[in-house]
């Protein structure tokens, strides 16, 4: 009788320790613009990209060709761009912020992305001039 009692109380003990040792809460991220940053990046080389009425703007690190960073003020930036191509390579400083729809679907599937998308609150934005003889920076 009392070993059943004993044997009770310790398979609840098991029951409730496993409860209470797991219900530590870890932070969810905040994704989007002006949530929770990420990195801060200061003149960091990047290929920018555009459409044609400057509306969309993002742009890809130099040795990171798998992250891809949309522009979160892309009207404040449009004439920072002035006469840059599509494709051209520029400085880019300001506040990176992870992408809702990556951390949603990272959250929901077993399988990791390898491309990784980001938000970028871009404070600077110039010609990167290294290795040019002329030419002005676009700000």
């Amino acid at each position: 009788m009392i070993g059943k009692t004993i044997r009770k109380f310790l398979i609840a003990g098991v029951i409730l320790s496993a409860i209470f040792i797991s219900t530590d809460c870890k932070k969810q991220v905040r994704c989007g613009c002006g949530k929770d940053v990420y990195v801060t990046l200061s003149n960091a080389s990047a290929y920018i990209y555009f459409t044609a009425d400057k509306a969309v703007i993002s742009c890809s690190i130099i040795g990171n060709p798998y992250a891809t960073y949309n522009f979160c003020n892309p009207t404040a930036m449009a004439a920072k761009l002035g006469d840059a191509k599509y494709g051209d390579i520029m400085l880019v400083s300001g506040s990176v912020y992870y992408d809702c729809t990556s951390v949603y679907q990272s959250s929901n599937s077993v399988y990791q992305s390898v491309v990784q998308y980001y938000q970028l609150e871009v404070d600077d934005l110039t010609l990167d001039l290294y290795g040019k003889k002329s030419g002005n920076p676009v700000n």
